[in-house]
C-alpha cells in the first residue's frame, strides 16, 4: 500500500514539477534520472581508462609526470556533453557531477593505479568566483568519487590566489601564460609523500591542470593522477 501511494506522489511531482532532461531538455520519464535514456546511451565517452597513450598522455609527455589520466566524456560542441558541462557550471544543476561521478567510479574501482590514491583535490575557484557562482562545479564530481571509492577530499590545500578575467589566447601557451602563478598550496604537509588525484570539469589545452600540477609536485614525493568530466578536442 505505501509503495502504490508513493508511486501516485511521485506521478503527482512529475505532473506538476516536470523534469527535463540535462543532455537534450526532453521530460524525463518516471524511471529515468539526471539524464534520458537515448542521451545515456549515446554518450561520447573516452573509454580512457582502457587505452594506454590518451590525448592527455600526449598533452603532458615530457612536461608533467603523472600516474593515471582520464577524462570521462569528450566535449562535443552543442551536443550532449556541452549541454551537461554548461548546466552543471553555469545553471546549478549538482546532480550532474554526482550522476558522472557514480557512472564513472564504476570503472575506475577496478584500475590498480586508483587504488594507491590517497587525496582527492579539486581545481579550485577564487573566493570571488566561488561567491559569485555559489559553488564550486566539481565538487559534487568529487564528493561522488569520494563516496564510491572511499578516497577523502580536500579542499583546504590547492588555493586560487588570483581572481583573472577569462583567457581571450586559446592557445596553450597564453592560457599557461594567464594561469602562472595563480594557484599556491597551503597545508602542505597534508599530502607529502601522497598520491593525488587532481580533478576538473573540462580538459582543453590542459593548461590549468598542468599548473596545479606542478604546485602539488613542488611538495616532496608526491605523485598525481588526473581526472576531468570531458575533454575537448580543439
Amino acid at each position: 500500500m505505501l509503495k502504490i501511494f508513493d508511486e501516485i506522489q511521485k506521478n503527482l511531482l512529475n505532473t506538476l514539477f516536470p523534469v527535463f532532461c540535462n543532455g537534450c531538455n526532453k521530460l524525463l520519464l518516471k524511471n529515468e534520472n539526471v539524464i534520458c535514456t537515448k542521451c545515456l546511451h549515446h554518450l561520447p565517452l573516452t573509454h580512457h581508462h582502457t587505452i594506454k597513450n590518451t590525448e592527455i598522455d600526449q598533452t603532458f609527455y615530457g612536461l608533467v609526470p603523472f600516474e593515471f589520466g582520464a577524462a570521462i566524456l569528450y566535449f562535443n560542441k552543442k551536443g550532449i556533453s556541452q549541454n551537461l558541462i554548461h548546466n552543471l557550471k553555469y545553471r546549478n544543476r549538482q546532480e550532474i557531477g554526482t550522476y558522472l561521478g557514480d557512472l564513472y567510479a564504476k570503472e575506475l574501482s577496478n584500475i590498480e593505479t586508483i587504488k594507491t590514491i590517497d587525496y582527492i583535490i579539486p581545481v579550485p575557484l577564487h573566493q570571488k568566483r566561488f561567491h559569485e557562482r555559489g559553488y564550486n562545479q566539481v565538487i559534487t564530481f568529487c564528493k561522488s568519487i569520494e563516496k564510491n571509492l572511499t578516497i577523502p577530499m580536500l579542499d583546504d590545500v590547492l588555493v586560487k590566489t588570483q581572481h583573472l578575467k577569462s583567457v581571450t589566447d586559446k592557445s596553450k601557451e597564453g592560457r599557461l601564460a594567464h594561469n602562472k602563478n595563480v594557484f599556491s598550496i597551503e597545508n602542505q604537509h597534508k599530502i607529502e609523500g601522497k598520491h593525488i588525484l587532481l580533478v576538473d570539469d573540462v580538459f582543453t589545452t590542459g593548461a590549468t591542470i598542468e599548473s596545479c600540477a606542478k604546485e602539488i609536485l613542488k611538495i616532496k614525493n608526491t605523485k598525481i593522477s588526473i581526472l576531468t568530466m570531458a575533454y575537448s578536442k580543439l
